[in-house]
């Protein structure tokens, strides 16, 4: 089974995270029970300093880099990902898309329904090119911005309300599409490092998520025990 993880900054991580795709990919090894590959066009971190995906500095690095492959893109929403996700898909031979994606979008592109549709053509386009490809869709977490900005944070329920109806409309029994959660206790303040990207307390939950809707629906893993290690807080 070949999983590709697809997001924006809070996937890619800068420059000395895990990242909580790391956190994914020590769960599957602990888990999966079975051949499995990460697949994705991409393997790098964002470096501040380039302002740019250069970075190759993950906080372990003894992740493999056959396991640092992803698409996701600091800066980059649902509106850049729909072009790509086809010819990713494509290539990687992806089975599932674990997919957290719409935060960005929404900040500085486009509004709910607009993100909403680029969302639809983003399913569309990963199923030209597999078929029978399954994806979990987070919802947007509302950031430390939705504190004090009514309409931003109005977008994004908007918008979660939007992607729902989505997912709904959208799942086939071919190709399923799940909707998970706000991870359980997920707290801005506590799980990330600036009010929107996660600090290793944030990646656990995030990778929580995932893990708990692919094992509840689909038998895939195991429920999710965080592997120890020394990520900052």
């Amino acid at each position: 089974m070949r999983f590709m993880f697809v997001g924006d900054s809070m996937t890619i991580g800068r420059a000395g995270d895990y990242t909580w795709r790391y956190r994914m990919w020590q769960h599957l090894n602990a888990s999966f029970g079975g051949p499995y590959a990460v697949v994705g066009p991409r393997t790098g971190l964002y470096d501040p300093r380039d302002d740019a995906p250069t970075s190759h500095d993950y906080a372990d690095p003894g992740f493999p880099e056959r396991a640092r492959r992803h698409l996701a893109g600091w800066g980059e929403g649902w509106q850049h990902m729909a072009p790509l996700i086809g010819g990713a898909v494509a290539a990687g031979r992806a089975d599932v898309l674990l997919v957290s994606l719409g935060l960005i979008d929404l900040g500085f592109y486009t509004a709910a329904d607009e993100t909403a549709a680029n969302a639809r053509r983003f399913v569309a386009a990963a199923r030209a090119a597999r078929p029978r490809i399954r994806m979990v869709l987070l919802p947007v977490i509302p950031n430390v911005r939705a504190e004090s900005d009514a309409p931003f944070a109005a977008e994004v329920d908007r918008f979660n309300e939007l992607l729902a109806k989505a997912v709904a409309d959208l799942s086939t029994p071919s190709s399923p599409i799940l909707l998970g959660a706000r991870p359980a206790g997920y707290d801005i303040h506590r799980d990330t490092y600036d009010g929107t990207h996660p600090n290793a307390s944030g990646e656990h939950r995030l990778a929580g998520e995932f893990a708990s809707v692919l094992h509840q629906a689909w038998g895939i893993g195991a429920p999710y025990a965080p592997a120890p290690d020394h990520a900052r807080p």
